[in-house]
């Protein structure tokens, strides 16, 4: 069981880094990811992590680059969107629509990862972690289809499958289930609310005002596992 901290992403006590992956991982997803990377190479495909875990501050610094404007925001194409034209409210709505509240973010875990195949990039080809990659005819989706139909074997799921009204799909994004699950029971509006407080995030105020609210729409509102699928929670 992950304690507040480690829920909130304000230590690395529960991870591992592995420079050889260019990540940290939660000490008990590690092994399961290293076996499906291995499989998954058999069949030609090359797992690289774009993201693991990620602390509290890395979060509130995406949070504060996207809230300022010197980071785009996108709509659910992942075209970007317009700034300026935004108010507060809809500047928030925006951000989580692809990126999760600094306390509130699963990569606070260690259990999430953000996954390409590095063996389908041509040279020099910038990863953007965008839907067009993962739709057919995209250079990631034969990675997203072998996902589907293997990574319930290793304990791991989509908690972004399908939109339910407040993180967009993302087929990059894979959970390991056995800890994640807990871990989201865990994450109550308070330990998030008092992450919160205590931060430098733009614009927290008004968070702090919405926070039930974010949280029911963008922390709780996932995916779960498949039923069925060996390992999962």
């Amino acid at each position: 069981m992950l304690n507040e901290l480690e829920l909130t992403g304000r230590t690395r006590t529960h991870v591992i880094q592995r420079d050889d992956l260019g990540a940290a991982i939660h000490a008990q997803a590690l092994e399961p990811f290293l076996q499906m990377s291995a499989d998954a190479l058999r069949d030609g495909i090359d797992i690289s992590i774009t993201s693991a875990f990620r602390d509290f501050a890395a979060q509130q610094r995406i949070w504060n680059l996207k809230w300022s404007g010197e980071r785009p925001l996108y709509d659910a194409h992942g075209i970007a969107r317009d700034h300026a034209s935004l108010d507060a409210p809809g500047i928030i709505d925006a951000i989580l629509c692809w990126s999760a509240l600094p306390g509130g973010s699963r990569h606070h875990w260690g259990t999430e990862i953000d996954v390409v195949d590095r063996a389908a990039m041509p040279e020099g080809y910038r990863v953007q972690l965008l839907p067009s990659e993962a739709a057919p005819g995209g250079v990631f989706h034969p990675l997203y289809c072998w996902l589907d139909s293997n990574m319930g074997h290793y304990g791991f799921f989509r908690p972004y499958q399908t939109f339910r009204g407040g993180v967009h799909p993302e087929a990059w994004h894979l959970s390991y289930g056995p800890v994640s699950v807990s871990a989201l029971e865990a994450l109550t509006p308070e330990i998030l609310a008092e992450a919160v407080r205590g931060s430098d995030m733009l614009g927290k105020d008004l968070v702090l005002e919405r926070l039930d609210q974010l949280y029911s729409r963008y922390v709780a509102n996932v995916d779960a596992p498949a039923e069925g699928d060996r390992r999962l929670a």
